[in-house]
């Protein structure tokens, strides 16, 4: 392997496992800029998806009692995100998914530049199970018609003011049964062909390491601060999506 192939494979790698140990999204947004410049665009998403994968289930045992304490809450958003999935993809004959994403990623930028930088965040406490069902299918679809389930979730979930195990428990399973579903569907297109297979075997290790170094620093996070950088992440997830799209 050339050592700049193998280079991009370890920043990729180490962006993307980190961020996913921190935040338990934003695998994609940090990785595949890197992936992109020595993989087709096919193999490169299925890199990341998998190792978002991978580097998830860390986080998923981080989280477990806040998961089990609480399973409806996390089903009200995984189920409608599950069956949103296919419908995204249907979409996909009908619509203009470069459109979409960038309708997305306006979205996201005006979200998190008005509250990412606001003294006071945002907090919506009642109890609402069919808005959080509805952020849910909204995202598995846009995860099946774009690529970007995990965005809209973030957004809903920043403003709520949970513990930070207690938003982590939500997102965290959610992203990995989505991806989880992307990576099959992507193993039966034939994505992980012997040039995949090579890369894995930098990137999951690196990425399961960068993971941990990213959980050590959650843990570190107070409540407020976790919310605050959900916020954050949202505003870089439209800057990227945005510049993906355009440059």
């Amino acid at each position: 392997m050339a050592p700049d192939f193998i280079a991009f494979l370890i920043l990729g790698a180490m962006a993307g496992g980190f961020i996913n140990g921190l935040s338990g999204t934003g695998t994609a947004l940090f990785a595949l800029g890197f992936y992109l410049v020595v993989l087709p665009p096919v193999q490169a998403v299925a890199i990341v998806a998998l190792m978002s994968v991978l580097a998830g289930l860390q986080g998923l045992w981080l989280v477990r009692r806040e998961i089990l304490a609480q399973p409806r809450r996390l089903l009200r958003f995984l189920i409608p995100g599950l069956l949103g999935v296919p419908v995204g993809l249907a979409l996909l004959d009908v619509i203009d998914a470069g459109t979409l994403r960038i309708g997305i990623a306006a979205q996201l930028i005006l979200y998190g530049g008005y509250f990412g930088f606001r003294s006071a965040l945002p907090a919506f406490s009642r109890r609402t199970p069919l808005l959080d069902s509805l952020f849910g299918l909204v995202g598995g679809v846009l995860g099946g018609a774009a690529s970007v389930s995990g965005a809209i979730p973030a957004m809903w979930l920043s403003i709520r003011p949970w513990t930070k195990a207690e938003t982590r428990a939500v997102l965290q399973p959610y992203n990995v049964a989505i991806l989880s579903t992307t990576v099959v569907m992507l193993l039966f297109k034939g994505a992980f062909d012997q040039t995949a297979q090579t890369a894995l075997l930098i990137t999951i290790p690196t990425g399961l390491v960068a993971a941990q170094v990213g959980i050590a620093v959650f843990r570190r996070l107070s409540d407020t601060g976790f919310r605050r950088l959900l916020i954050l992440l949202t505003l870089l997830m439209g800057l990227g999506i945005l510049a993906s799209e355009l440059f």
